[in-house]
């Protein structure tokens, strides 16, 4: 057992300050067995929040030098004997008390997500996928709500006025898990993330992916798909000379002015699942074009264009979930 320094924020709301302790650490420890110790040995009112203490419940989430991480997965020997360690609570969150802060935010963005939307007909029970669909969103599944990617991601860690219209890396793999989900009936997925969940905020510095702590590839797999989808709709040349010489009554809305708060299930032509489960493989399709090859303008401005899907159809078996990622699940 040695001794070492540690420096710990203790305030509220209305401010506070780092304070200086020696605390005890044995061999093996993490920061929040640390943590734990100062809290029986010289501060018994300071206020932390953890539950699993094994990396799977997100609670402990702190400020550890400056990186955002988990308190019960940063070991003590990663730091140097003569190492002063600094405790903070998260920033980019109101602080309730010490390292105790509010992330009410990240559960409000989440009630304004549209919740999945199963076909008519399927009864839940009945859900039947395929396992490569599966595996697509599988990663996503493994975030533990320990809000480090919203923490870190400075267009809110350092615009507050941006809290608003931005939703967070969090939300963006929930939409992306939707977005590929072969169930789900609404085809606007990615319309909501980019007008009403902030999308084009992020500008993919990747520090969300940086310092999750389940490993989630949050920029790569979700993120960056995303922003790519809906690229041709608002950013290509050629939809933008479209918009200009197109009347707005022309142009058919794909996504409503506000969020949709936990829509009930969509209506589904001819009131068929959205998934066909004995299609035959098929190769891709391309665009249509006219007589001289150039792509239809209609083609260009329509949210359901003839391309084939990103995931592709020509999955073979059995696949490896380590080398599948979102866009490019052949490789």
């Amino acid at each position: 057992m040695t001794l070492r320094q540690f420096k710990v924020w203790r305030g509220d709301g209305s401010g506070g300050q780092l304070n200086d302790y020696q605390v005890e650490v044995n061999e093996g420890e993490v920061v929040l067995d640390v943590i734990h110790r100062l809290q029986a040995t010289q501060e018994p009112d300071l206020a932390c929040r953890w539950n699993c203490k094994a990396g799977k419940c997100g609670s402990c989430s702190m400020e550890i030098n400056g990186m955002p991480r988990l308190g019960c997965m940063t070991r003590m020997s990663t730091f140097e004997d003569d190492e002063t360690i600094t405790v903070t609570p998260l920033r980019t969150f109101p602080v309730i008390r010490d390292l105790v802060t509010d992330v009410s935010f990240n559960y409000q963005k989440a009630v304004e997500m549209p919740a999945f939307a199963p076909p008519p007909g399927v009864e839940p029970g009945e859900y039947r996928m395929q396992q490569v669909d599966v595996d697509r969103s599988q990663e996503f599944r493994k975030c533990i709500e320990c809000f480090l990617c919203q923490n870190t991601c400075h267009v809110v860690r350092d615009h507050e006025e941006n809290k608003p219209p931005f939703s967070g890396p969090r939300l963006f793999i929930r939409a992306a898990e939707l977005d590929m989900h072969p169930l789900d009936a609404r085809h606007d997925r990615k319309e909501i993330a980019q007008q009403s969940q902030g999308l084009g905020y992020c500008n993919i510095t990747k520090c969300c992916t940086e310092v999750c702590p389940e490993h989630i590839k949050i920029t790569d797999n979700a993120i960056i798909p995303m922003k790519e989808r809906v690229v041709d709709r608002r950013y290509d040349p050629l939809v933008v000379f479209g918009r200009k010489i197109l009347r707005r009554d022309q142009l058919a809305t794909t996504v409503p002015a506000g969020p949709t708060v936990h829509a009930g299930p969509v209506t589904v032509a001819d009131d068929k699942a959205p998934v066909d489960f004995g299609r035959e493989t098929r190769a891709p399709q391309g665009p249509e074009v006219n007589a001289q090859g150039h792509v239809n303008l209609n083609e260009m401005l329509s949210d359901r264009s003839a391309a084939a899907s990103p995931f592709g159809d020509n999955i073979t078996f059995p696949v490896d979930p380590k080398s599948l990622n979102y866009y490019h699940p052949d490789r």
